[in-house]
């Protein structure tokens, strides 16, 4: 019997209780940032050592922090289901806790990229990514971030995961950066839907949604021991 499909898409919730900020909280992110100013490609073109700096303490944090019991929970699902995350964070949390298949929306903060040829990715050795770092074509390196403004490439590899879906379930997002955002209105409509998030969000009238008003590390525990009920 073939194992049944979960897809969980999860957003900077997922990481808040592991001490990484969000962007949209009244303490988050970009409080002290102005997005234009070290998440676009101009900005990279304007000042490329402010956009690095910015990365490096975001690198620095994530590797400072570990994983919480919402990503411990998503890898026993892989017990009884096949299970595909696709993440809107840039951290590795999710990887270090143990999940096999997980999508990068938005890029990974841990890793490098040309800026003459993105398909050239490389490993970061540390936190710290600097000016005069080059791929091997000698273009400087920069972070492998999809900046605002940019493609969201892994886009198109992650439609079909959400359409194959038997059970589709959202953590940690406010569902309001698209186009990711939209990904679980490719879900199946007799596909189970659940939407982890103490926040209000604009989905009730999705079909066969139940939505959970409440953090990553209370929700997500209780619904996976559910499910592999």
């Amino acid at each position: 019997m073939e194992m049944r499909r979960i897809v969980v898409l999860t957003g900077a919730g997922v990481s808040a209780e592991s001490g990484i900020k969000t962007f949209r909280d009244a303490d988050g992110l970009w409080e002290n940032y102005k997005i234009e100013d070290v998440a676009t490609p101009e900005a990279w073109k304007r000042n490329p050592s402010l956009v690095l700096d910015f990365y490096n303490q975001r690198r620095k944090k994530v590797l400072e922090v570990n994983p919480n019991a919402a990503h411990y929970s998503l890898v026993e699902l892989e017990k009884n289901f096949h299970v595909n995350i696709i993440t809107q964070n840039i951290d590795n949390l999710h990887e270090r806790a143990g999940s096999k298949n997980v999508l990068h929306l938005h890029g990974e903060i841990t890793k490098s990229r040309s800026t003459n040829n993105h398909k050239l990715i490389y490993p970061i050795e540390g936190w710290q990514l600097n000016i005069d770092e080059c791929c091997e074509l000698g273009s400087q390196l920069r972070p492998h971030i999809v900046w605002f403004g940019e493609q969201v490439p892994e886009m198109e590899n992650s439609i079909p995961l959400v359409q194959m879906a038997d059970i589709v379930i959202v953590i940690g997002t406010s569902l309001a950066v698209y186009p990711a955002a939209g990904l679980i209105m490719y879900a199946k409509k007799d596909a189970e839907k659940f939407l982890i998030d103490p926040a209000s969000v604009p989905y009730d009238r999705i079909f066969n949604l139940r939505i959970i008003r409440d953090t990553a590390c209370k929700a997500v525990p209780q619904l996976v021991n559910d499910l592999l009920k």
